[in-house]
């Protein structure tokens, strides 16, 4: 087994598994060390599929709008894999007053940077998608919002970087980084083995935090659990991407006519979990029905329709609901990205090309500055002040 590398990766999700891809098709020689014993055994097979825009922070809205344009559309064809993308617009949904506050704000911060996203009418949502209950009164419209397959995508990005080289190890839960001279250059695996390389990449959700914490670096992050359902398959009705104002559930239909459909009941506290090993947490009678209401008093045609499977998830909320997509001065040698807070999956491509290019320690395409860790440390330094 080979235990060197020009570049460590850390965790298996697609995240990891893009920049794996796109670091070996520049020659880069990448190892991938994943701690469970499956490629995208975490977030990036239990979430809803959403590639949007909409309803985002705008210091994330500019590589997510940049990845929707550049890379997605061509994606399948770039990995040699049907990654079920559909770019059919993304209504977010309200049936109160204060639901439309919700979104009209959304919208008029999205539009700040360039995000063509638009309020429409109760009317007009259901020209869009006529399935609508009539409980909606409005909702936010972006055109170029989407879905793809979460699991679909996360193995071409695996299947396609292996190919050009790049080695994956499974089973690999990662106890410490080693600095070597003042750089990272060392991650040890729970059974001692060292792995070795300039760079380490870690991206391997809230398992970073304790990760990163070895070398002396802390992410404020938190576990949320959510839950989706996926129903039997029904006739087709709509290919657009749904969301709420009020986040009671999310979800579209896909290519072979289920239903998937996600949410949370707010009682992620009590989910039971180990943080030594963050195992997956168990579907739960709580969240599915949530789900289902919510779903029912917006399409009452989905009412009979039979869930097939649950599953939960977790979710690595980050303090202030953007990620860290940075690198670490304090670390020479780590490049960190964790702390998606529920909205990793649509941002992967871009955020793998971009994980590649600092890894390579060239300039990004877009600007990261924002999404640094240390903006953390500067807020704590202006209270001391």
């Amino acid at each position: 087994m080979k235990t060197t590398a020009e570049v460590l990766i850390i965790g298996g999700g697609i995240n990891g598994c893009a920049a794996a891809y796109y670091l070996a098709k520049e020659g880069v020689d990448v190892i991938v060390l994943e701690g469970s014993p499956f490629i995208g055994n975490g977030g990036s097979s239990r979430n809803g599929g959403g590639v949007r825009q909409s309803g985002r922070d705008p210091r994330e809205l500019i590589y997510v709008m940049w990845g929707i344009k550049e890379l997605w559309p061509g994606l399948s064809e770039e990995l040699g894999a049907d990654v079920e993308y559909y770019q059919q617009g993304n209504l977010r949904l309200g049936k109160t007053e204060a639901h439309l506050k919700i979104l009209r704000k959304l919208a008029d911060r999205a539009r700040t940077v360039g995000l063509d996203v638009r309020m429409v009418s109760g009317d007009e949502a259901r020209e869009i998608n006529p399935y609508l209950s009539k409980e909606v009164i409005g909702a936010s419209w972006c055109p170029t919002d989407g879905h793809a397959n979460p699991l679909r995508a996360t193995l071409a990005f695996y299947r396609r970087a292996r190919q050009l080289g790049a080695q994956f190890l499974t089973d690999m839960p990662i106890r410490e980084l080693r600095k070597i001279k003042g750089r990272a250059r060392q991650a040890v695996t729970a059974d001692g083995t060292v792995f070795e390389g300039d760079t380490i990449v870690v991206a391997a959700g809230y398992a970073s935090r304790k990760i990163v914490n070895t070398v002396g670096i802390d992410v404020p992050m938190d576990l949320k659990v959510s839950e989706t359902l996926v129903t039997e398959a029904q006739p087709h009705l709509f290919w657009q991407m749904l969301g709420t104002a009020a986040a009671d559930f999310y979800g579209h239909q896909t290519q072979h006519g289920s239903f998937v459909f996600g949410g949370s009941a707010g009682y992620d506290q009590f989910t039971p979990h180990d943080e030594t090993t963050l195992s997956v947490p168990p579907a739960t009678s709580i969240h599915a029905p949530c789900i289902c209401r919510a779903v029912m008093g917006y399409f009452p045609r989905l009412a009979d329709a039979k869930i097939v499977r649950a599953w939960g998830g977790w979710t690595d909320l980050c303090a202030d609901g953007v990620p860290v997509i940075s690198r670490i001065d304090e670390v020479p040698g780590v490049v960190l990205a964790c702390g998606f807070s529920g909205h990793g999956f649509g941002s992967a491509p871009a955020v793998g090309k971009l994980l590649s290019e600092m890894a390579m320690e060239k300039e990004t395409t877009i600007n990261l500055d924002a999404l640094r860790y240390d903006r953390f440390l500067a807020k704590d330094r202006k209270r001391a002040v």
